[in-house]
């Protein structure tokens, strides 16, 4: 809840300093966003007894945005979902609760954002591996790229020498969890009410971030740099009220160097992230400095066939440096799918992607498809397939939830 009265603060301040001349002196307003009804069918009974095989959800995710005479402009985007099945799942959070400023200084150009808002890092398919600034809404959905709002002070410098960017993250945001009727969920149960943090300072720790970002000529390019508070916990196992064992999740102080970088070349789209990271537990609890990396390519058949079909082709190599000791399933996978692109009116598309461990029997099935059915609805299809799971994997309390998901979203 704290992070609601640190939004509602940031939007008067804005409001009444930079937007107090009345709505009508505004050069332009907007009001915008979408619905959604989904609902998950889980093929096997769930490894608790009171974890249902389906469930059913609404999301409301409206857009705000105000734009002053100065140009300056306001941009806000709640987000609430009811689950009916986890209330943990249950939960309200501003995506995005943001003042935008900018302005010209010699031949740079300048923008600072202050707020919430949400940055992503990252140009490969299988897992975003340098984007760190913020946490993992993992109720959201199993493979992390759900992301909440981050309170922040953003700073942009760009001019003909690349893109400079300064971040100040005031507060920590931990990471969301299942509940314990919710599936896709460890065994034990995590409790967040017994969080740990390295720093004395914990949620209020000031973490500092930066990124260089550049083209040349078919190379796009990012470094970046964070240390503060991990987004990733470690756990350890405790007891909770009622005297059941839980896993307690510990933050620790790391320091991140990263790479992104993308190479086009005909139909080719050559990627890599990269990340040296230090301060971070590893499986065993002891701290070791590690760096992992995922590699590969994109190759797009453009008009199969002589048809509007584009056809991506897509491999990639994940890899953690502490082997067996990694906190994380993809120590040692590869990737490989494809997603075809209809190019119709409709917006038709259709992604299947394999994981394979390569020391692990372990892998898993993703598939996804989504489709235009009316002029302001969009049908997702999605399904999960947690196949021959290890049971040092990492994912292994997960092997019973395989899943279908169908998602209707209505846009205004």
């Amino acid at each position: 809840m704290l992070i609601l009265s640190f939004a509602h603060l940031i939007i008067l301040y804005l409001i009444f300093n930079l937007f107090v001349t009345p709505i009508s002196a505004s050069t332009f307003t907007e009001i915008h966003g979408h619905s959604s009804i989904d609902g998950r069918y889980f093929l096997e009974s769930g490894r608790e007894p009171d974890q249902p095989n389906k469930n059913i959800s609404l999301t409301i995710e409206p857009e705000i945005y105000i734009e002053n005479s100065s140009a300056n402009s306001l941009n806000i985007r709640p987000f609430f979902r009811y689950d009916s099945t986890d209330s943990k799942r249950t939960h309200l959070d501003f995506r995005e609760a943001y003042g935008l400023f900018f302005g010209e200084f010699g031949n740079s150009q300048w923008e600072l954002r202050v707020g919430i808002d949400r940055v992503f890092w990252g140009v490969t398919e299988s897992r975003h591996l340098v984007d760190i600034i913020n946490q993992t809404d993992l109720v959201e959905h199993p493979d992390g790229s759900h992301k909440m709002g981050q309170p922040m002070a953003h700073l942009s410098w760009i001019n003909s020498r690349g893109t400079f960017e300064l971040f100040a993250l005031p507060y920590f945001r931990e990471r969301t969890f299942p509940g314990r009727q919710g599936r896709l969920r460890s065994t034990p149960l995590v409790d967040s009410e017994q969080s740990t943090f390295e720093s004395a300072a914990k949620h209020q720790h000031l973490d500092i971030a930066s990124r260089y970002s550049n083209s040349f000529d078919n190379l796009d390019i990012g470094l970046t740099w964070f240390e503060g508070t991990s987004r990733e916990p470690t756990f350890t196992l405790g007891i909770d009220q009622f005297g059941s064992p839980v896993l307690i999740p510990n933050y620790h102080q790391i320091r991140q160097l990263g790479l992104d970088a993308q190479f086009v070349t005909g139909a080719w789209l050559l990627k890599t992230e990269y990340y040296w990271r230090e301060g971070e537990l590893n499986a065993v609890s002891l701290e070791e400095d590690y760096f992992a990396t995922v590699s590969g390519f994109e190759y797009i058949l453009f008009n199969l066939f002589n048809t509007s079909l584009d056809v991506s082709l897509m491999f990639e190599g994940l890899f953690d440096s502490r082997n067996e000791n990694a906190n994380v399933a993809t120590e040692k996978d590869l990737f490989s799918a494809f997603r075809i692109t209809f190019n119709d009116e409709e917006d038709t598309t259709l992604l299947l992607g394999f994981f394979q461990d390569l020391n692990k029997s372990t892998r898993n099935i993703v598939f996804e498809a989504g489709r235009r059915v009316a002029e302001n609805i969009y049908l997702e299809m999605e399904s999960t397939f947690f196949l021959d799971i290890h049971k040092l994997d990492p994912q292994f309390t997960l092997s019973d939830d395989s899943y279908f998901e169908i998602k209707l979203l209505y846009y205004y």
